[in-house]
């Protein structure tokens, strides 16, 4: 079992030790008797009663389902639930699959006692194709002012959806050629409507960060949005070679607290158009920032004008330093199904497997997802000359090398934080095929100074099933190996070969 994997489940044991505890004294409070589900067919709605037990920030966590929906499928993308308490409009949640996902969701800062919670099929964002909705193990949790979670939860964003049309890049990604074998589907036409959301490029998951100021007590609070692609920056061939996924992950907001959990006034940042950080001059609904997204990159704006409207629950707490945000993907497997539907969608799978494209990648089923923890010592990689890595793989029977960066330097690994990257390999592979993993130390961009890149591990490894969703990580390994310009390849994992 990786770090990562006890990591998590140490987590998951302790909120659950914590939710037990708090609960007799109704810090965590959960509704009594919540419905066993909720369906709601087009045009309809359906209201269900809860209470809270103590003033706090209240979370759903709720698993949804959408008959005859699939996100991969024109026309069948998605049914879209609109969720109002106390009549006041909450979230939407977008549901992309018939199957089911557990999602969590923020319902804001409500007082003690009893609220309705209205759900209502989306006429008018949902898939033509989509009649119904079923959201089944409703359970509320409220955060109280006293718990430690609080005040990441009273602070968080709700984000607004996109509204303006596409790039002419995205455009031509969307609507690009059937030279790969995969038409393209119309979603750039629907991406520059009001609903694009609810087709392309939507928020799947949201978490946050914490990290000690200069000021003794006050805390610096980053919060970030998984979406389920991006139509603007990296080409998918970059993402899957530079990130290990078509996702999109952006911090959104920032915020530092003092001791008593208020915000310090003038620190609030957005990350706005161009990744440029700039102050957040928008409004609030109590202590919550309202923020839009306002690119084809999901960058974000103050002031937003959408109708689509995003409330994610940011409970989850990872450290960017010590653990690859490609975690929170892990920890909700089915984002990777979505991921892989949304590009075939699109037509950014290459069907026809033309070698190193640079626009459209490998069915994502075909790759191999590592994380490898790496850090650069001696001169600092600047934008003009810096060095990185490239992980390559070969399989038994065959001296090929499949690398990360392809063919391409500046698709190699700069990052010196735990790296997520994606190694296509040919269709079939099983983990088992896999022979040898190395990196090699590549320049990515300008002369080489002679930096050293030391590898110190592969934090996981794993492939898609033939659902689409992560397999069981196959490696964890400690693979301490120094990259020089004279020695810039080391063999980082060798699959035993005759008897143990």
């Amino acid at each position: 079992m990786s770090r990562g994997v006890r990591r998590v489940l140490a987590a998951v044991a302790a909120a659950a030790t914590m939710t037990v505890g708090l609960v007799a004294c109704s810090s965590h409070d959960r509704t009594v008797d919540p419905p066993a589900e909720i369906v709601v067919n087009r045009g309809q709605s359906s209201a269900t009663p809860f209470r809270t037990a103590a003033d706090g920030e209240v979370l759903l966590d709720v698993t949804t389902a959408a008959p005859g929906v699939s996100w991969g499928s024109p026309g069948s993308e998605s049914a879209v639930v609109s969720l109002f308490v106390d009549n006041t409009y909450a979230t939407d949640i977008v549901i992309p699959a018939s199957f089911p996902i557990r999602r969590s969701l923020a319902l804001g800062r409500l007082a003690r006692g009893e609220h309705t919670l209205r759900v209502a099929f989306a006429d008018d964002r949902s898939a033509q194709a989509a009649t119904s909705a079923r959201l089944t193990s409703l359970t509320y949790r409220t955060v109280a002012a006293q718990d430690a979670s609080y005040q990441a939860l009273a602070h968080a964003p709700v984000v607004y959806g996109r509204t303006g049309a596409v790039t002419p890049d995205a455009a031509a990604a969307t609507q690009g050629s059937t030279t790969g074998g995969t038409a393209a589907t119309g979603t750039a036409a629907a991406a520059g409507g009001p609903f694009q959301n609810a087709v392309d490029d939507t928020p799947l998951l949201a978490f946050h960060s914490e990290a000690p100021t200069a000021v003794a007590g006050h805390r610096l609070l980053t919060y970030s949005m998984v979406w389920s692609n991006e139509d603007g920056g990296s080409t998918t061939p970059e993402l899957m070679a530079q990130w290990g996924r078509t996702t999109d992950i952006e911090w959104i907001y920032q915020v530092e607290i003092n001791a008593a959990g208020a915000a310090v006034p003038g620190s609030a940042l957005i990350q706005g158009p161009e990744h440029t950080t700039v102050p957040f001059t928008g409004r609030y609904e109590g202590t919550h920032p309202v923020l839009g997204t306002c690119t084809s990159n999901n960058t974000m704006c103050p002031n937003p004008d959408a109708r689509m409207r995003f409330a994610l629950s940011t409970a989850d707490t990872l450290d960017p330093a010590a653990e690859a945000r490609e975690r929170e993907l892990d920890a909700n497997p089915w984002t990777y199904w979505v991921m892989a539907q949304e590009v075939q969608r699109e037509g950014k799978v290459d069907n026809d497997k033309t070698p190193n494209s640079t626009t459209r990648i490998s069915d994502p089923r075909n790759y191999v997802y590592l994380i490898i923890r790496k850090t650069t010592v001696g001169p600092p990689n600047t934008d003009d000359n810096w060095v990185g890595v490239s992980v390559g793989v070969r399989l038994s029977g065959s001296a090929q090398t499949y690398r990360s960066a392809k063919v391409y330097p500046i698709w190699a690994l700069r990052r010196d934080v735990p790296a997520a990257t994606a190694i296509e390999l040919p269709a079939g592979t099983v983990a088992e095929d896999i022979a040898s993993i190395e990196a090699t130390r590549v320049v990515g961009a300008g002369r080489d100074l002679g930096a050293r890149v030391q590898v110190e591990s592969i934090e996981r490894a794993f492939l898609l099933g033939p659902n689409g969703q992560p397999q069981q990580s196959f490696l964890f390994t400690p693979s301490r190996a120094t990259l020089t310009p004279a020695a810039p390849t080391a063999v980082l994992f060798r699959r035993p070969t005759g008897p143990s």
